[in-house]
């Protein structure tokens, strides 16, 4: 079960948790901030303005829709972060150097395939990354294991070795399964693989996919309709859709699904995010 509250994002730490209760907050875009004990991390932050500027002359202006929620420096005591892919709003090298500066113990995971443009392209310190393939299991700290699986955004590409270009993570906290698939659309077994891990949560990008942003090359992600079913057929309760509101070609109007929403049985609790509104998932 997931409640809304209203708690800022810059209240992160000291928000009152109960035992087994895990809190999240949207970052906008893909990414989201975890807490859950005395356990933080991140998944796909965008928290820049980078890809304005490094898209200012193209046709696709890259211009964001709503501020930066949060600045990465008040970010402090973050154990993880996790990249889903090299895309630039879910692997921000700005984001990310700001983010692991002021947090020195953390550690960053994502892809072997990532492995040059974190280090090369946006200057990583190599002894701080975990690189990851799909079906690894990792054991992070009493209570908190990964499950790493591979994605589709719009197929499952690998690099010339082999290595997983798309990502998605399932994380255990104490027995409660989150999944973020990344950007990701439907792939053959997904389904019965989510079902198998007993997934409870599942945070998946609904902007959907046309062919003229594929052509443009803007690959794309899930329709509302596809999550939805997806969840119904990995027997998932929640459903957090996003991906959204932040590039205006590249977006959809939440009150759409509202509207499709609404139409549904209510078995499945959907939730949309917004900035500054802490979601509080209690299994």
């Amino acid at each position: 079960m997931i409640t809304t509250v209203n708690t800022a994002l810059a209240d992160w730490q000291t928000m009152p948790l109960r035992s087994g209760q895990i809190a999240a907050w949207w970052l906008g875009q893909a990414g989201f901030l975890f807490r859950h004990g005395d356990v933080s991390f991140i998944i796909d932050p965008y928290l820049s303005d980078s890809l304005a500027v490094k898209y200012r002359d193209k046709p696709f202006k890259h211009i964001r829709m709503m501020p930066v929620p949060i600045e990465p420096a008040a970010l402090t005591g973050i154990d993880w972060i996790f990249c889903t892919h090299q895309h630039t709003d879910h692997m921000d090298g700005v984001t990310l150097r700001a983010l692991m500066a002021a947090s020195p113990d953390c550690r960053l995971i994502a892809s072997k395939a990532a492995a040059h443009h974190l280090v090369d392209v946006i200057g990583m310190d190599r002894t701080r990354l975990a690189l990851v393939n799909p079906g690894q299991h990792l054991e992070l700290h009493s209570g908190f294991t990964v499950d790493v699986m591979a994605s589709a955004h719009e197929a499952l590409d690998c690099d010339d070795a082999g290595h997983a270009l798309y990502l998605g993570f399932v994380f255990d906290l104490a027995g409660t399964r989150l999944y973020h698939s990344g950007d990701c659309v439907p792939f053959e077994g997904l389904a019965d693989t989510l079902k198998d891990l007993r997934v409870d949560m599942a945070m998946l990008p609904a902007n959907g996919r046309d062919a003229h942003r594929t052509e443009s090359g803007v690959p794309g992600n899930f329709h509302f309709e596809e999550a939805v079913s997806l969840c119904e057929e990995a027997g998932i309760d929640v459903l957090v859709v996003h991906h959204f509101g932040m590039f205006d070609f590249n977006t959809v109007d939440p009150s759409a699904w509202q509207a499709k929403r609404d139409g549904l049985d209510g078995r499945l609790q959907i939730v949309v995010p917004q900035i500054n509104q802490g979601l509080l998932i209690t299994r």
